[in-house]
């Protein structure tokens, strides 16, 4: 009878270290799991950083060529019609200058 009674303890001893085991499998599986998938999101970001980065740098360098254009196009009607750039840059003055005086 003492036989009986030590082999159902046998049995649940390794059938804990078996599920201890299959529990450490199954930790192991999941870190590597998730290592995987921040690797991935991590990677993913990346991608949208960059792509946002060379979209910025798309978008100013259109911005600058405009300006440059507007800056060209300004300086190309200043030397066809010198008084008038005078005469609209006097009264942008005088406006400035009346709008800023202090009134009493």
């Amino acid at each position: 009878m003492t036989k009986m009674a030590e082999t159902p303890g046998v049995d649940v001893a390794a059938d804990l270290a078996a599920l201890r085991q299959d529990v450490a499998r199954l930790a192991e599986s999941m870190t590597a799991l998730m290592q995987g998938q921040a690797q991935g999101a991590a990677q993913r970001v990346s991608d949208m950083v960059d792509d946002a980065k060379a979209r910025v740098t798309s978008t100013a360098a259109d911005v600058k060529s405009r300006v440059n254009a507007a800056g060209g196009e300004i300086e190309a009607s200043i030397e066809r019609n010198p008084m008038t750039a005078v005469l609209i840059s006097f009264g942008v003055g005088m406006a400035l200058g009346l709008m800023s005086r202090s009134r009493h």
